[in-house]
């Protein structure tokens, strides 16, 4: 794997999106569900109301959760923490779709989340955007 790459047109030019084949729900941790949930997270954020993780939908209907189901789709390119721009390429892209997302920077990629059923729509979306930036 290359370095981290920042500058804009490089990462989307770069960014392959790549779905997964799982799909996740954002889960409010509470006592009863902490352990199983902690324990299947791919993902967890703190804020002042409480803890949210990113579950596998099978562990969120398991725990008897019934939030809308999403899809990831991870941005290949090595991004850089300090890169601008890459989040509101895709997220810019998506929403002249009419899709909605949830980005997630992690230190090697980028993930963005988005409804289930709309996911290979996403999918195509971004790959449109590569392909345009990759001629630019």
């Amino acid at each position: 794997m290359t370095g981290p790459v920042s500058d804009r047109d490089a990462m989307v030019a770069q960014m392959s999106p790549s779905l997964d084949d799982h799909a996740y729900c954002f889960l409010l941790i509470s006592p009863e569900t902490a352990p199983t949930a902690l324990g299947a997270a791919i993902g967890t954020f703190r804020e002042d109301e409480g803890v949210t993780a990113i579950v596998p939908e099978a562990t969120a209907r398991e725990l008897g959760d019934d939030s809308a189901a999403f899809a990831r789709i991870t941005l290949q390119v090595h991004s850089a923490l300090e890169g601008v721009g890459l989040t509101a390429a895709v997220s810019g892209a998506l929403a002249d779709a009419g899709i909605a997302c949830n980005m997630v920077a992690a230190f090697h990629h980028d993930h963005v989340f988005v409804p289930a059923e709309r996911a290979e729509e996403a999918l195509l979306a971004l790959k449109k955007l590569q392909a345009g930036r990759r001629r630019a």
